[in-house]
């Protein structure tokens, strides 16, 4: 089959994708959906023990959400005609994506500086639990251990319940995009001084930097964060609040809002309060605030209060289970849930990128391939004939 190309965005650059579980092949479905050349390497069936946490449910959502767009190459690169094969495919890539332990890609002699010596232009973009250098570098890192050490857990969840891990893989999620950003940063630059660099990117890094204002809370005023439940820890009223019939948010943080949301209420008088004279004042007296609004909320059920006060122009909006949320009609507006046809049939439905381009958008040409799937394709490509590709199968090394 031809390569695939989702978008013209990034058509022109290659990516040798060899990245498992889920913070590097976010940081590649970027690239991918916009229009790069993927080549998902992995190791034939049986050759990694961990291979059930990567590769064995491809008809699964999660996998087929990470890796839609990209082809398949099995490759065993411990064995040397695996590595020929691989640094073949280096002459001609781009960027090469590892989330390995540092010290794996040096073993195997696919390091940075091995791998330049082959092309200069290439990035080459590390992915690791705890960076490339330091005391815990070979370290192994899966996303919870990352929230708890990069301080998530100790700021989410109620007073006093003690740590609580996110919904979602955030560690995971924020350094395949941290990792993205690096790439193309290092595409753009390669423009002016045409050579690669070795792009590093770590989950801990990426943890505390997603920390973002809790961080420079405590750096630069000593305010020591901790859990808030669902109040925000600076900003008084905002929160989650109930109302005759469900929860809603609200976020009425600042003087304008907090204007506009005592006309919405008519409670012209709380701005005379002297409790509520300034945000700050609003959140010492938070506990009194909240329970002002409350009695106010309670009267009526959350479609009310989420029309009127976003017609007023103050935040607010319902709470939503997944399947609520995918049935909402700015969601679906959006476009962000897509249904495609698979490699081996029926359909799959993935969710698309978030961002757009006016002129060259991502788009989702093909799901998730199948284990190996393009492996005579690519070798063909980087010149094996038909006897040398019935060799490495009869080898096992593809």
């Amino acid at each position: 089959m031809p390569t695939i190309n989702a978008s013209a965005a990034l058509r022109r650059f290659r990516v040798l994708d060899l990245s498992r579980v889920r913070a590097g092949p976010t940081c590649v479905r970027i690239l991918a959906d916009f229009g790069a050349d993927v080549i998902r390497i992995e190791p034939p069936p049986g050759v990694d023990p961990n291979e059930a946490m990567f590769a064995a449910d491809r008809w699964g959502g999660d996998f087929q959400n990470l890796n839609r767009n990209k082809r398949s190459l099995t490759l065993n690169l411990k064995k040397p005609e695996g590595l020929r094969v691989f640094k073949r495919l280096v002459e001609n890539a781009d960027v090469v994506v590892e989330n390995w332990r540092p010290d794996v890609k040096n073993r195997l002699g696919v390091d940075y500086e091995s791998l330049r010596e082959i092309n200069p232009r290439i990035i080459l973009a590390s992915i690791s639990g705890f960076g490339q250098t330091g005391p815990y570098a070979k370290r192994p890192g899966f996303d919870q251990i990352i929230q708890g050490m990069g301080g998530l857990m100790s700021v989410t969840g109620k007073p006093g319940q003690g740590p609580l891990r996110a919904g979602l893989a955030v560690a995971d999620s924020s350094t395949g995009l941290y990792a993205a950003i690096g790439i193309l940063t290092a595409l753009l630059e390669r423009e002016v001084s045409g050579v690669g660099q070795w792009v590093h990117a770590s989950l801990l890094h990426s943890q505390i930097a997603m920390m973002d204002f809790q961080a420079a809370r405590y750096l630069n005023d000593g305010d020591f964060p901790r859990q808030e439940g669902n109040d925000h820890p600076t900003s008084s009223p905002m929160g989650l609040f109930k109302a005759s019939n469900g929860m809603f948010n609200l976020g009425a943080s600042g003087e304008g809002n907090w204007k506009r949301l005592c006309e919405a209420l008519d409670v012209a008088q709380w701005l005379k309060d002297p409790d509520f004279e300034t945000e700050k004042l609003r959140v010492i007296h938070r506990e009194r605030l909240t329970q002002l609004l409350q009695s106010k909320f309670e009267t009526k059920p959350v479609g009310h209060w989420v029309e009127l006060l976003n017609a007023a122009g103050v935040p607010a909006g319902p709470v939503y289970n997944v399947a609520e949320m995918f049935e909402d009609e700015q969601v679906r507006h959006l476009g962000v849930a897509r249904t495609c046809d698979a490699w081996q049939g029926g359909q799959r439905t993935i969710v698309t990128q978030p961002i757009t381009l006016g002129r060259t958008p991502a788009d989702i040409a093909r799901t998730a391939p199948g284990w190996g799937e393009h492996t005579d394709e690519l070798l063909r490509e980087v010149g094996c004939d038909e006897t040398e590709i019935a060799h490495l199968h009869d080898a096992g090394v593809v």
